[in-house]
């Protein structure tokens, strides 16, 4: 493992909530951990999706898998990280509707 600080960590993030479901998976683990069948569940995707998902948050160092019995919950990696994002939830964006679309792909 390599332990990454300042622009890296950011750069991680966002590509990490880049895609909708990614962004989904981080805002209901800020709430509380969670099963990977539960989070498929709710967001409406494959458990396969979901696993993807979650590897790919893994690699970023967003969340750990914690073993519990024979199932696997999954927790954000540092709860600041819980924080920040209820802090960027209260964050109000005035956007270009020539440059982004309103699922944040940008146009330019």
């Amino acid at each position: 493992m390599e332990a990454l600080t300042q622009a890296p960590v950011l750069a991680r993030f966002g590509y990490a909530i880049s895609d909708p479901t990614r962004a989904q998976v981080l805002l209901t683990l800020a709430e509380s951990p969670s099963y990977p069948s539960d989070l498929a569940d709710t967001m409406g995707v494959s458990r396969q999706s979901m696993s993807n998902h979650l590897t790919c948050l893994r690699g970023c160092g967003l969340v750990v898998a914690a073993p519990d019995g024979r199932r696997t919950r999954y927790e954000l990696a540092d709860p600041r990280l819980g924080h920040a994002i209820k802090d960027l939830m209260g964050v109000v964006l005035a956007v270009d509707p020539a440059c982004c679309a309103p699922d944040g792909t940008c146009h330019a």
